[in-house]
């Protein structure tokens, strides 16, 4: 395994990271692995040296907490691991359940200790930018659960470059915590973060932690069909509104010409071309058979050449935004 700063935090994360949005309850999502079927990914995940897990509050409704809190307790030593999770979704239908307001942000994090079973998060994410409140109060918030040592470090995910931008300069302003970490939708099938937001994280010394690195499964694919090959990919409707571009096909093409070259699965050349891309410190996995952390942690000694990178990037296409 291969370790990296987390921006310029300091903070050492593996180059692959566990997300645990797959593991919970399988009432919420058809697709979701129930606790006795989730324990061996966790097992093997730390087996691999993979010490970077990332869940939310949301996934399986606190359900994917719970477990992975539970597992990490037991089989982890937690000193050594980076625990991330995030909140913002509405967790209920109730008023103040959901959003970037102090009140959900501040209850949401407890909620989320609690289910975690820690005393501490590493990393609190806000799971999105999106709503009416001022970003002063989510930052004030977001600062006072650092100074009460309820979390340790904080990140954003999936937003405008300007929204990203506004943040830091808050922070810096009122001498906040900042943000550390952009967790963004980023891979072969959509590059549109490369135009503003990933410079800006560049520039600003914050971590790349893209989440579907392989395209909700896409990219992985070794025959032409684009989504069939796992429970996920049989039923997530969402991969269906992110990548519906005609030109994701010859994309799709291009991974498996160049895997075929190499002798290389198309989940390996994919992850090692995102691993190869400035400022991407740890790609999010989700994985739903053993086999596809063992192909993620392959990926780090992947080298892809200059040609080869040509070869998966320039049947790319211009699209519209999406993930936010």
């Amino acid at each position: 395994m291969q370790y990296a700063e987390l921006g310029r935090s300091g903070l050492m994360v593996s180059r692959i990271c566990l997300g645990c949005m797959t593991y919970g309850d399988s009432k919420w999502r058809p697709w979701v692995l129930d606790e006795d079927e989730a324990r061996p990914f966790y097992k093997k995940a730390l087996e691999l040296g993979i010490n970077f897990f990332d869940t939310a509050d949301m996934y399986s409704m606190g359900v994917s907490e719970e477990i992975t809190g539970r597992a990490l307790r037991e089989m982890a030593n937690m000193d050594e691991i980076v625990l991330a999770t995030k909140a913002h979704f509405p967790m209920s239908a109730g008023p103040n359940m959901g959003g970037l307001s102090r009140k959900h942000l501040v209850q949401g994090c407890e909620a989320s200790l609690r289910r975690l079973g820690v005393e501490t998060i590493d990393l609190y994410y806000i799971h999105r930018f999106k709503g009416t409140v001022p970003i002063e109060e989510t930052l004030a918030a977001l600062d006072h659960l650092v100074h009460q040592g309820k979390v340790r470090y904080i990140g954003a995910s999936s937003g405008y470059a300007w929204e990203m931008a506004r943040a830091l300069s808050a922070s810096e302003r009122n001498g906040w915590a900042r943000f550390i970490s952009m967790q963004n939708h980023y891979n072969l099938l959509y590059r549109e973060e490369e135009r503003e937001m990933i410079p800006l994280c560049i520039a600003e010394g914050v971590g790349i932690v893209p989440w579907s690195p392989l395209a909700r499964g896409r990219l992985a694919r070794e025959t032409p069909s684009p989504a069939a090959g796992t429970r996920r990919a049989d039923n997530d409707s969402y991969a269906v509104e992110l990548y519906d571009m005609p030109s994701d096909g010859d994309v799709i093409d291009a991974v498996r010409l160049v895997a075929n070259y190499l002798g290389q699965p198309p989940a390996e050349v994919s992850l090692a071309w995102l691993l190869q891309q400035p400022g991407v410190v740890s790609p999010i996995i989700g994985a739903t058979k053993i086999e596809h952390l063992d192909v993620a942690v392959r990926a780090l000694d992947v080298h892809l050449s200059e040609e080869n990178c040509r070869a998966l990037e320039d049947p790319y296409r211009a699209h519209p935004v999406k993930g936010h």
